[in-house]
């Protein structure tokens, strides 16, 4: 059991970590939804294969199956696919930090379509993080370049998405199981993403045209970055606490920075470094769940005893 954690645990730090790095090396050849649909079909399909071979029932009501197809589209179409797009434009690391505010704004986003009220140490992560975000939008290679500028919007807009549809799914009907429930969202997106393919004219290469490095990356995103890490991350979901599991947010960029540096030759400045640090201690407040004002009056009390 212990070491299944570990492996689980480095599977969500390592594997999603890379998934930045892969995704850009295969954008280098193939058009983004395109990549990005065939990546989730065919790991749906795979999916659907291990449901089988578990056999597990694939049956669902109708208002599952559309929130399936609603949250496909949100995560893995809008969310995924348009970051894929955003790599055309935007170096691995940097796409990676960006991702990284998820947390601040799904908590934004739950003040302002919930009314959710917000502690006092969270509104500081907010500040915080959005202090980060600046430092690492505002830097000269970004705001002189058109391109960099627009890939960046465009991954932010994806974080929206992603924090919408995170609260979507926490309150839709779903598919209990949760392998059932990923193989229909990863079919759905993937057809979202395959029409998006087709709407926006992209020229669809046949896998057998593939550079070698290119291939290798859409394997490691099947097997790895769709099935493995995912599955991991829902098993770790039900044996530690959300909190525990969250540290992928802080663990995830500095894996795609250092890949992106190492094997792609991507510059880090020492803006982004700043930035970053800024932006993860902001997240790292958001995701406190014990008010430290609490914490040190308890351990004043336990003195005076």
């Amino acid at each position: 059991m212990q070491i299944t954690k570990v492996l689980a645990f480095l599977s969500i730090y390592l594997i999603w970590g890379s998934t930045y790095l892969l995704n850009k090396i295969a954008v280098g050849q193939l058009a983004p939804f395109m990549l990005a649909g065939v990546r989730f079909l065919t790991a749906s399909l795979l999916m659907f294969l291990i449901v089988g071979i578990t056999k597990k029932s694939l049956r669902v009501n109708l208002v599952q199956l559309k929130n399936t197809a609603i949250a496909g589209f949100l995560f893995l179409a809008i969310g995924n696919g348009v970051v894929v797009w955003a790599l055309s434009y935007v170096d691995s690391g940097l796409t990676a930090l960006t991702i990284a505010s998820q947390p601040l704004v799904v908590l934004l986003l739950l003040w302002i379509l919930e009314k959710r009220k917000i502690k006092l140490f969270s509104w500081v992560g907010v500040f915080v993080g959005l202090l980060g975000m600046y430092l690492l939008i505002s830097q000269n290679q970004i705001s002189s370049s058109p391109e960099s500028f627009k890939g960046i919007l465009m991954i932010i807009g994806c974080v929206i998405t992603w924090g919408y549809a995170s609260i979507f799914v926490g309150k839709a009907e779903l598919p209990k199981n949760y392998l059932v429930n990923t193989a229909y969202q990863m079919l759905f997106g993937s057809l979202w993403l395959i029409l998006m393919s087709v709407i926006k004219n992209e020229r669809w290469i046949s896998p057998v045209n593939w550079q070698p490095n290119v291939q290798w990356a859409m394997l490691g995103l099947i097997i790895f970055g769709s099935i493995v890490a995912f599955t991991s991350f829902n098993y770790l979901l039900k044996i530690v606490s959300p909190e525990k599991v969250a540290t992928s947010t802080y663990i995830n960029p500095i894996v795609a920075m250092v890949l992106g540096y190492l094997v792609l030759k991507e510059t880090i400045s020492s803006q982004s470094i700043i930035a970053a640090v800024i932006l993860l201690t902001g997240v790292y407040f958001i995701n406190m769940k014990r008010d430290p004002r609490v914490y040190l009056r308890a351990r004043t009390m336990k003195r005076l005893k």
